[in-house]
């Protein structure tokens, strides 16, 4: 097999400008519901270059746990972490790869390596350079077992080494070919850290953070703000960007404000620049309001997805999986909590990935009687209160989640525990601050929310391959805990193939056998969804619908 050479130089390079994913709702995707015509790109096309300083204020819906993205995977990080530190490559919203701290690259025939010329005059906040040696020693550093890497481990996928060519020529090679390895390197997860910050601070880089990005880190106020500063020398913009050198901002705070009144208030009162994850209830009110402009995007990945653990009986048999499938009301719960702002996810996977099968749509339907029937077929019987009970035990799910009520998901838990309750399971809801050691260390759980901002379908391997079950002392996603040899076998397959074609016909068959066999329950799709006063200009999203911030200036 043959596999095509991609070389994208910069020099000289005038790329087309960025087709922000700040869009009307209206036009998202079929499945996206129509709110407001207040949501727009209106005054967000691009930065005004003669309007330069001044402080933005960003408010964060929680507190990052650090800021090292070798290490920590989490979405709110990320929103910091993209700022900071730079990636080889960038993915634009149409999937294409566009160059960025790398040059150019190419692949072997044989798909297992990868050669990157590195651009020459790039160096990070602590002044030392960015060259091939420091691309290798982050990389190694991922994988290094006593980094305790939780996520960027799996997005360098069978990486095996790295060789320094020559000063500015890095050679990555993998075990196996691994089609989604550029996807992979554009996320921030894998941006470029200093190897001397590393060295220094060790695991407290993730309180110390040293990149390339647009700004630099100057301090982090525990549970109330992180605060960055321009990085005067940044003249190595992705095309995601139409400016092209340093930012046009002075700082950028990252406000911590959990409490989703007070966050949408700080945004109108002026207290802050912008705030993110507006609730469905201020989406509806903040349309007629003059003073706040609303942006939108679609976060692509894995929409939030509900997962039964199948090492507890009966969830390792299909009929009570589907039974549960079919008892619980998914598009009643998204109308009622969203109130027409979310749309209901069908797909284990958001309908912008690569490979979405949309031949899923309205294929699991609200149906109690069907769920009755296949409970009564293997023996769960109505006992005392209406619980169904086998051989003395009753049936009983524990659903674990997580504090805060992070985008009404233990309103989603309270539902669910209502709904099953009338086929006769019960629900015990526990909400947890952290759910790493009940779920990473002791899977406790029977029933767990989970969901993932990515922009390649690979991101199931992740989540279903037997490789990503959890377990003491090892990190995984896969909260099923079902070691399938056919889901195995087709994701190792989308892994390897390089035909784009073939690709998305690998992985609509995953999401559909995935949910013929309810092994995951989707939910809601997220609508990253920004407001931000009138003085705001040039806040964009990149493909996956994070924030950035290049362009970004502030009118009087």
């Amino acid at each position: 097999m043959t596999i095509p050479v991609r070389r994208r130089k910069y020099f000289g390079m005038a790329g087309p400008a960025f087709l922000t994913l700040c869009i009307l709702l209206t036009g998202c995707t079929a499945s996206t519901p129509p709110l407001s015509q207040k949501i727009d790109q209106k005054g967000f096309s691009k930065g005004d270059s003669t309007k330069r300083g001044g402080t933005f204020t960003y408010a964060l819906a929680g507190s990052p746990t650090g800021l090292d993205p070798n290490v920590v995977p989490a979405a709110l990080d990320y929103r910091v972490m993209r700022s900071i530190y730079d990636s080889l490559v960038v993915q634009l919203p149409d999937k294409s790869i566009q160059p960025w701290l790398a040059a150019e690259w190419n692949v072997s025939p044989d798909g297992k390596s990868y050669t990157f010329k590195l651009r020459q005059d790039v160096k990070f906040h602590d002044g030392t350079p960015f060259n091939a040696a420091a691309v290798k020693a982050n990389f190694d550093r991922v994988v290094n077992p006593a980094t305790k890497s939780r996520f960027a481990v799996t997005l360098l996928g069978p990486y095996e080494s790295s060789e320094v060519v020559d000063e500015y020529t890095v050679k990555i090679n993998l075990k196996s070919p691994y089609s989604a390895f550029l996807s992979s390197l554009s996320q921030a997860f894998l941006g470029i850290v200093s190897p001397a910050a590393a060295d220094k601070y060790k695991d407290q880089l993730t309180k110390n953070p040293v990149g390339t990005g647009p700004f630099k880190f100057v301090s982090w106020s525990e549970n109330s703000a992180i605060t960055l500063e321009r990085n005067a020398d940044y003249k190595w913009t992705p095309v995601l960007a139409d400016n092209k050198g340093a930012p046009y901002l002075d700082k950028l705070i990252f406000k911590i404000i959990p409490e989703e009144a007070t966050r949408i208030g700080s945004v109108q009162s002026g207290q802050v620049s912008a705030g993110e994850t507006v609730p469905p209830q201020n989406l509806i009110s903040l349309k007629n309001d003059p003073s706040v402009k609303l942006l939108q995007a679609e976060s692509a990945g894995i929409p939030f997805t509900l997962m039964l653990n199948q090492d507890h009986t009966p969830w390792n048999e299909l009929p009570a999986r589907q039974a549960v499938q079919a008892a619980i009301d998914f598009e009643a719960i998204v109308k009622t909590l969203y109130l027409g702002t979310y749309a209901k996810a069908w797909s284990p996977l958001t309908p912008s990935v690569l490979g979405y099968n949309s031949a899923l749509e309205g294929a699991v339907k609200y149906d109690p009687e069907k769920a009755n029937k296949l409970l009564d077929e293997i023996g769960w019987t109505r006992g005392a209160g209406g619980i169904r009970e086998k051989n003395g035990k009753k049936l009983s799910i524990h659903y674990i989640d997580t504090s805060p009520n992070r985008e009404k998901r233990n309103d989603i838990a309270a539902m669910i525990q209502q709904q099953l309750k009338k086929v006769g399971i019960a629900v015990e809801v526990e909400i947890l601050a952290d759910t790493t050691t009940a779920l990473m260390v002791k899977g406790t759980n029977d029933l767990v929310g989970i969901s993932n901002v990515s922009g390649d379908p690979d991101i199931l391997r992740s989540f279903f391959h037997t490789n990503a079950i959890p377990g003491s002392g090892k990190w995984g996603h896969n909260h099923t805990h079902k070691s399938d040899p056919q889901i195995d076998a087709w994701l190792e397959e989308g892994l390897r193939e390089q035909d784009p074609k073939k690709r998305e016909e690998v992985y609509k068959k995953v999401q559909a056998y995935l949910i013929e066999n309810a092994y995951g329950f989707p939910v809601y799709v997220f609508p990253y969804t920004v407001a931000a006063g009138k003085a705001v200009n040039g806040l964009k999203f990149d493909s996956l619908g994070y924030p950035i911030f290049y362009d970004v200036t502030l009118s009087d």
